[in-house]
């Protein structure tokens, strides 16, 4: 009876606990999930393959841990995760991980596409078989099991994952309503929780936002066009698709205004442009220049710089090949060298070599400002290494470098206003390059060749403002010259007081201290002297290895007497030994006698 009483009371509770169980409601963070294993597994260096790896091995797990296996090693069977099978958070993950695979996957032959256009077509398909697997998930998060949220980052991930299927099949307007739909999604959730949880759905909506603005301009918004610019300026170098398609959407957009552009005025000399790369970079130039001017930071800055160098080296390129490839131009240039006037294809090309090294001046003197502001601020680590003059050196060496190669381009040779233009530049950076070695001299106190460069500086400034009154506008983008007079005085007064400071901290110092002597110590016993060098690791106490010193040698003995000695004669003792005759000979040969 005790018995059947514990199981009538075990079994409400089994029932209880079960009831329980179906109330609790399912949860998952898709999102954090998501940005989590990407930027832990490859994405943060752009490796879709490993990522790709990372959700195979985890999904792999996944099946085990919940005994969802799709048969065995001999036999595949095909399983789906289902509304009644939902008991644990961890079937919706394993739903979401097929996705993220494919997605993976497809992101993956979107990189090796650019070289294999045939890898295209798969790529389609697993970026359907993602999408796909995004709506399995939104269909299992309609149960009513699963919590309000995850229900919609669920909607949102569908939304999203359908846009870029649509976006890769440029159906630009279904595209724009599933990044809007999951735009609005994520705006909401982001509004609804504090501002630490709503920084990665803000971060998943600037992400989207330029999709919209690109599917806005194919529709046919043109004013979409300038949306994406700033988006690209503010972008601070990411890359990826959607880079990509900004850059490509930028060049189409010229390369329709270059079919307007023919030809192109510079010094007065009016060259028509018929290569459609020259037309592009051409057309181009003056939003690339307004973007540098409107960059927030140096490395935007840099950045552009860089990119419309790479630009221009291009097109130079395009231009020299097509001079080579004209036979024709070859003969009018030798026609032309008679002359003295160069084709125009060549004064073109010309024209690209100033505004690629004059890019290459402008770079450098915006990196020269920026070393210049960190090289007045007072350093705080003493371990790190700050920027010193010797960097703004460098800089201004490039720079009067491409001022010389500005000064014989071809076609230029005889135009005096461009060549005394480029003489007075070239004037205005010697002076700061010089005035930056004369930093260099201060600080290991050489006084005097500083001093020397500084009046060189003002030698300088004082010919530019000279010549400058007859080039006005010449000096717009340059330094200011003024101001570098001004710097250069007061460091020339703070030059001759730390001068004589120094020079006043060495007569302190007796003479005898100021006398660098190499006499070891064992030498100079009897003078006194303050030797710092005693205790160092290498004191000065004797000489070493000791110099030779003269030594009595060993004699050497001659016998000379020896040959005025006269032996007594032997005769008598040989002839006693010849007596014995046959007889003496066997008897010492046996041994007998002697």
């Amino acid at each position: 009876m005790a018995a059947e009483q514990q199981n009538e009371v075990k079994m409400p509770q089994m029932e209880e606990n079960k009831e329980n169980s179906i109330d609790e409601s399912l949860g998952l963070e898709i999102l954090q999930i998501i940005k989590d294993s990407q930027q832990q597994h490859g994405l943060r260096h752009g490796d879709y393959q490993r990522y790709r790896g990372y959700c195979s091995r985890r999904l792999r797990r996944l099946r085990k841990t919940l005994s969802f296996k799709m048969g065995n090693r001999h036999k595949f069977t095909g399983k789906k995760v289902t509304v009644e099978l939902l008991s644990d958070n961890r079937h919706l993950l394993l739903v979401l991980m097929e996705a993220e695979r494919a997605w993976s996957y497809a992101m993956q032959l979107k990189q090796e596409a650019n070289t294999e256009p045939r890898k295209r077509f798969h790529l389609l398909a697993r970026l359907r078989k993602a999408a796909k697997h995004g709506e399995q998930l939104e269909k299992l998060c309609e149960s009513p099991r699963v919590d309000a949220k995850t229900k919609l980052e669920a909607q949102a991930y569908t939304a999203y994952l359908n846009g870029m299927v649509q976006f890769e099949l440029q159906e630009w307007k279904s595209a724009m309503e599933s990044f809007n739909k999951c735009k609005t999604i994520y705006e909401k959730l982001a509004s609804a929780f504090t501002e630490e949880q709503a920084v990665l759905y803000h971060q998943r909506v600037e992400e989207i936002s330029p999709n919209i603005r690109y599917c806005a301009y194919n529709i046919g918004d043109q004013n979409a066009i300038n949306d994406l610019m700033q988006m690209r300026l503010s972008a601070g170098g990411g890359g990826g698709m959607m880079a990509e398609k900004l850059e490509a959407l930028i060049t189409q957009t010229r390369a329709k205004q270059a079919a307007v552009m023919s030809e192109v005025e510079w010094r007065g000399r009016t060259v028509p442009v018929k290569i459609d790369k020259a037309r592009i970079f051409l057309l181009g130039l003056a939003d690339n220049e307004a973007a540098i001017i409107q960059a927030d930071n140096e490395e935007t800055k840099e950045r552009l710089y860089e990119s419309l160098l790479a630009e221009c080296r291009d097109t130079i390129q395009a231009v020299r090949e097509e001079l080579r490839t004209d036979v024709k131009q070859r003969e009018r240039a030798a026609e032309g060298a008679d002359s003295g006037k160069v084709s125009n294809l060549q004064y073109l090309h010309s024209y690209l070599t100033y505004i690629k090294l004059w890019t290459v001046v402008r770079r450098n003197e915006s990196m020269a400002h920026a070393l210049q502001a960190k090289l007045k601020e007072p350093q705080t680590d003493e371990n790190k290494r700050g920027p010193r003059p010797q960097d703004l050196i460098r800089l201004y060496d490039i720079i009067l470098q491409s001022l010389a190669e500005l000064s014989s381009l071809q076609g230029l040779e005889e135009d005096h206003t461009f060549q005394k233009e480029v003489a007075l530049k070239t004037l205005v950076y010697k002076a700061y390059r010089c005035f930056y070695i004369a930093q260099s001299y201060v600080l290991v106190k050489k006084w005097s060749e500083a001093l020397v460069l500084y009046e060189r500086v003002l030698k300088y400034t004082r010919e530019v403002q000279s010549k400058a009154k007859s080039f006005n506008n010449s000096l717009k983008d340059l330094p200011d010259v003024q101001e570098l007079i001004a710097e250069v005085s007061a460091e020339k007064y703070s030059l001759q007081a730390a001068a004589i400071l120094d020079t006043e901290d060495i007569a302190e110092v007796p003479p005898q201290q100021q006398i660098k002597d190499t006499t070891p110590l064992s030498d100079r016993l009897d003078n006194f002297r303050l030797d710092p060098t005693l205790l160092s690791k290498q004191p000065n106490l004797v000489q070493f290895p000791p110099d030779f010193q003269p030594i009595p040698c060993k004699p050497l003995f001659f016998d000379l007497a020896l040959n005025h000695v006269a032996f007594p004669p032997l005769d008598d003792k040989v002839e006693q030994k010849g007596k014995g005759g046959i007889t003496g000979y066997f008897r010492g040969f046996f041994g007998f006698g002697s």
